[in-house]
């Protein structure tokens, strides 16, 4: 056989690959207007991947640390939920009015470099032999703190990256990366915690952490941080223009009562599963895996769930799906049904949380001013998280006084009974598309914040 006659023929045994290539390429291209075509989106978009797998091993190696290893009580696991909480009561207010004088995306990257230093700090602790409930209480503390601050920041370098018509869309996608962690994450967390112990695997997370703070310095943003002024009036000109906006108020109302319900179930999750339903540590970690299906359908479809119900309708929807899963989890028996039914459970908490964030978030930005992002959204988080310390020591007392299934029933009749409630309220039920502001007053504001 020739040379060209070899050529010809592996052309033509390889046509169907290329055409199949060609189809896959096709049927997954960008499309033109993506917000993934856009280079400091795309970079933006990569970092929130990058740090949520750390997340999940956090979500999966803390709780265990002090299940299993430190075998922590209902009351202290409800105690562990509240000291990460905590911060967003004490500092959320005075960080708002911070985080308008000062650049954002520093105090972003500071936030990621921080959380990795606390995570190393749970191994090191541990081969010191001074690993102990408390140490844990610490690290939970200083990761809501970060959370307060840097949290806050990354949702507003979101509005300076993208326009404003646009946020259903980016709040989507950065759910998607956040989701498709969540479906590769959990078998990932599982997998180290069972090799390597939870402690050990936290180290994990601090890598993937610093790897995303290198990501975020290529970041090249023009900030322009508004004039400062006197420190407490413009605290309160930011709770002032939350409480006097209606949307807004029902929004920290909704998303404050599903926080209530969240944290009542969550400091029982663990628990339910490793000491009612017998599972073992790679077990719940494969079972996150439904968490992260959930919200990977959540993010590909919500945008699209949003603009034909609606942005209200649409996170009532996703109250009332976490509501389900709590409920199936309370009622779930031991053996194998009742370990699909925990992992059922994850996947309307996923789905269903997922659907809340994308369409909570973007609300509460569209309609506020640039000048007034930082306070409104460090306002927003303080009033929607006042009930869930509450809610997490309620759920801590109940699992240890009562039992474990009566924090998940708390949390799934509160949850339906909120989501009732979401659904008749007419001024969340009437928002059917995103809100748009006039330009004069998505740039200015000044208006909005005089005493």
């Amino acid at each position: 056989m020739t040379e060209e006659q070899s050529a010809a023929t592996f052309a033509a045994n390889h046509k169907p690959l290329r055409r199949l290539r060609a189809a896959l390429q096709a049927r997954f291209a960008l499309a033109p207007s993506d917000l993934l075509r856009d280079p400091v989106y795309r970079r933006l978009w990569t970092s929130v991947l990058t740090s949520s797998f750390g997340a999940q091993i956090v979500m999966l190696a803390l709780p265990l640390t002090a299940a299993v290893l430190l075998r922590a009580s209902p009351t202290q696991m409800g105690t562990l939920t509240t000291m990460e909480i905590l911060p967003f009561v004490l500092f959320s207010l005075p960080s708002g009015v911070w985080l308008d004088r000062v650049r954002k995306l520093p105090v972003y990257i500071a936030g990621e470099i921080t959380l990795a230093l606390a995570s190393a700090s749970i191994p090191l602790a541990w081969w010191l032999g001074l690993l102990s409930i408390h140490w844990l209480y610490l690290v939970a503390f200083t990761i809501g703190t970060v959370y307060t601050t840097a949290g806050s920041a990354a949702q507003i370098v979101l509005t300076q990256v993208v326009e404003r018509d646009r946020l259903i869309e980016a709040n989507a996608k950065n759910a998607l990366a956040s989701s498709g962690a969540d479906v590769a994450g959990p078998g990932l967390a599982g997998a180290l915690i069972k090799l390597l112990g939870a402690p050990v695997a936290l180290l994990f997370d601090a890598a993937l952490l610093l790897l995303s703070a290198a990501i975020l310095r290529g970041i090249r943003i023009q900030e322009n941080p508004a004039r400062a002024g006197a420190f407490w009036d413009e605290m309160k000109a930011g709770l002032r223009f939350v409480t006097q906006h209606k949307l807004l108020v029902v929004l920290a109302c909704c998303s404050g009562g599903w926080q209530l319900c969240n944290n009542s179930a969550t400091v029982v999750n663990i628990l339910m599963a490793t000491r009612t339903l017998g599972m073992s540590e790679q077990a719940v970690g494969l079972s996150y895996v439904c968490l992260g299906f959930g919200t990977v359908l959540a993010s590909l479809v919500g945008d699209r769930i949003s603009k034909r119900l609606g942005p209200g309708p649409s996170m009532t929807l996703g109250i009332g799906l976490c509501s389900v899963g709590w409920l199936l989890l309370a009622v779930a028996p031991v053996g194998p049904l009742g370990v699909a039914m925990f992992a059922a459970n994850l996947m309307l908490f996923g789905l269903g949380a997922v659907m809340i964030f994308i369409n909570f978030i973007s609300l509460r930005q569209a309609v506020t001013p640039a000048p007034l992002l930082g306070r409104m959204t460090s306002t927003m988080r303080w009033l929607i998280l006042l009930p869930a310390a509450p809610g997490a020591l309620i759920g801590g007392w109940l699992g240890e006084h009562v039992d474990l299934r009566a924090s998940l029933a708390f949390s799934g009749l509160c949850g339906l009974a909120l989501t009732v409630a979401a659904w008749r309220n007419p001024r969340l039920r009437a928002v059917r598309v995103l809100p748009v502001l006039p330009a004069a007053e998505a740039d200015g504001g000044s208006e909005l914040v005089r005493p």
